[in-house]
């Protein structure tokens, strides 16, 4: 068996909020596979963004080993791709040079960004804008732009944090799409942090359920469904709507009123 792109165990997180030792998570235990799409689920507060924060490193652990594709996390994780729900483009740069950046910080040479910019820009329908700035875009544009931003260099693994959140219903939809239609091309290793369970259905290949805070991980999903998938009728058919009632089920658990 191939080893873990994603090792986790005996996680816990403590850190002090106005004055208050709060405990985030604890005794978080979580495989994931390499080239595996797994989704996080979770009630609000429970330590979802928490974990993709230790995950790369800018939050150390309390307790517990995580690792990722053997290598312990001890610090900043420059190998792992991440998009967060704000798409933080830089507004004087276009975007062109917006999504190359990642490039131009590791030395890569103006032809090759170019090339690999055009590229990727193309993929996501987004070269007739190359050379316009960010609030000339609209917000699915940006997310767009944020996701290959995140793609561009290749990382290994890709986190991801509600990064549709914020997008209308249509648009969103769009954007699973276009997910996992780059997903498909490049099995890349994704964690995608969502509160929307329909969401978490249509995208991943397994869901971990996270508890309330102090969050562990509940139970792990398995989302039998055959790919490649279409983000709009997957929603109408009956094993959606099992898997909706299943998941449902134990998150209603943890929803504290």
């Amino acid at each position: 068996m191939s080893e873990a792109a994603v090792s986790i165990v005996g996680l816990g997180v403590e850190y002090e909020r106005a004055g208050e030792r709060l405990t985030a998570l604890r005794d978080l235990n979580l495989t994931v596979r390499p080239q595996e799409f797994l989704a996080v689920v979770g009630p609000s507060g429970c330590g979802k963004s928490t974990l993709l924060n230790v995950l790369v490193g800018t939050l150390p652990a309390s307790t517990g080993a995580v690792a990722v594709n053997g290598v312990p996390v001890t610090g900043i994780n420059r190998a792992i791709g991440y998009v967060t729900q704000d798409d933080n483009l830089l507004p004087w740069r276009t975007l062109m040079a917006n999504v190359t950046l990642p490039l131009e910080l590791r030395g890569y040479g103006k032809d090759t960004r170019q090339k690999q910019g055009s590229d990727y820009l193309h993929r996501v329908g987004l070269e007739q804008f190359a050379h316009h700035y960010p609030f000339e875009l609209s917000g699915g544009m940006r997310q767009r732009a944020n996701m290959i931003r995140a793609l561009i260099y290749d990382p290994p693994l890709i986190v991801m944090d509600e990064p549709f959140g914020s997008l209308d219903a249509f648009t969103r939809g769009k954007m699973q799409g276009l997910l996992l239609d780059l997903w498909e091309q490049q099995r890349k290793t994704v964690i995608f942090i969502t509160h929307d369970l329909a969401e978490a259905i249509v995208l991943a290949d397994r869901i971990a359920v996270i508890s309330r805070r102090p969050g562990h991980v509940k139970a792990v999903v398995g989302i039998d469904l055959a790919r490649p998938r279409d983000t709009f009728a997957l929603k109408a058919t009956q094993e959606f709507h099992d898997y909706f009632s299943e998941i449902w089920s134990l998150l209603a658990e943890e929803v504290v009123d």
